[in-house]
């Protein structure tokens, strides 16, 4: 495995200073380790992965310095327009490093969300014309390596991407684990909710663990899944989905949703304001975390996303930060007329054990569209 503070040592050699990204749970290690080791101007947690690459042109602008910025693949469909419009050597011509989770990757198990992006991703880059590096712990020599992809930045005068296989860098536990005042679980919000949900209720939760422990809680409960769609990727897009089945059904659809998934697309509560019928109500999640992909710090508690969601059109918005605010509080919010938003305030982290999903996507949207059906 590839030691942390080498590729960073490295990467510092070659005068890179600046990152910007999205964590990922592949590349979950390095991430910690700069957090811990950089300036808070140094590195920066992005809204999402586009505007990572936004604010390395940024950077680069000022300093005539090469950033780097780091996402899973995932996030490889947000980098795409301002990698070609912005970034490529036939517009503006701005060098970076971009180093890519290689999530699904062929050969190696992963969930379904991810199997297919692992396959085409790089044949994406090969189709954008973006030069790339593999990095695996078989790379003896890391230094040569970060060296050869600076340099190559440097020859294209544009982005150079690092392409990262699974278990690639040593483990590395995070040093500046802010610990928050929240005692409430997530999962036992996300309990507490759908005990107080009807059986007509529809739940569109977000991706990550939320969507696995909303699996577990139906599996312990001896519950059928038809109720719920089970945002396993498109991070960010939970929101979306649940707005387009409420202006379409009369049920009251609830989206359980997380503080990094908000953050990384604000603009859908601007919509979910102008748009949403009584039936809407979102719920967040807000540990402060990107908790599915190893815990590195959002936004989430130093802004008030109750007070952005009234200002984007939200009829009623509350929050909560213990078991008693939240049980005093939430049976008005079932009441309320939506679109309406209940921030639940709680600590990070899910249990070690926690399982999977053993249906597939499609037999999840399958059961949730035959229910529907009937309305």
């Amino acid at each position: 495995m590839i030691n942390n503070e080498k590729f960073f040592e490295s990467l510092k050699s070659n005068d890179i200073g600046f990152f910007s990204g999205v964590p990922d749970s592949l590349l979950k290690d390095f991430c910690a380790y700069l957090t811990d080791n950089t300036a808070s101007k140094e590195h920066i947690i992005t809204a999402n992965e586009g505007a990572a690459i936004a604010l390395a042109s940024g950077y680069h602008l000022a300093t005539q310095k090469l950033p780097f910025v780091y996402l899973q693949n995932s996030g490889l469909g947000n980098t795409i327009n301002p990698l070609l419009s912005l970034a490529d050597p036939e517009v503006y011509s701005i060098p970076m490093v971009v180093m890519i989770g290689w999530r699904g990757e062929p050969g190696v198990h992963d969930e379904p969300q991810h199997r297919k992006q692992g396959r085409v991703q790089n044949s994406i880059l090969d189709a954008i014309k973006m030069p790339y590096f593999e990095l695996n712990d078989g790379i003896s020599n890391v230094s040569e390596f970060v060296t050869k992809t600076v340099a190559k930045a440097k020859e294209i005068n544009g982005p150079v991407a690092i392409v990262v296989s699974k278990n690639t860098f040593e483990p590395y536990k995070l040093l500046d684990d802010k610990v928050s005042e929240y005692t409430l679980t997530r999962e036992e919000a996300i309990s507490f909710v759908l005990d107080k949900l009807s059986t007509d209720d529809i739940v569109v939760s977000t991706t990550g663990k939320p969507s696995r422990e909303v699996y577990e809680y139906r599996v312990h409960n001896n519950e059928g899944h038809q109720n719920d769609f089970l945002t396993v990727g498109s991070m960010g897009h939970s929101s979306q989905i649940a707005l387009g089945i409420a202006m379409n059904s009369k049920r009251n659809v609830f989206c359980l949703d997380g503080d990094g998934s908000v953050i990384m697309h604000m603009g859908s509560l601007g919509v979910i304001g102008s748009n949403a019928s009584d039936n809407f109500k979102h719920i967040v999640l807000n540990n402060g975390a990107h908790d599915s992909v190893g815990g590195q710090p959002t936004i989430g508690f130093d802004i008030s996303i109750p007070a952005i969601a009234k200002e984007c059109g939200y009829k009623q918005a509350y929050s909560s930060s213990s078991i008693e605010e939240l049980s005093n509080r939430f049976p008005e919010f079932l009441n309320a007329s939506g679109p309406s938003l209940f921030e639940i305030k709680v600590k990070k982290g899910a249990r070690k054990d926690l399982g999977r999903p053993k249906s597939t996507p499609v037999e999840n949207k399958n059961e949730l569209m035959k229910l529907l059906k009937t309305d």
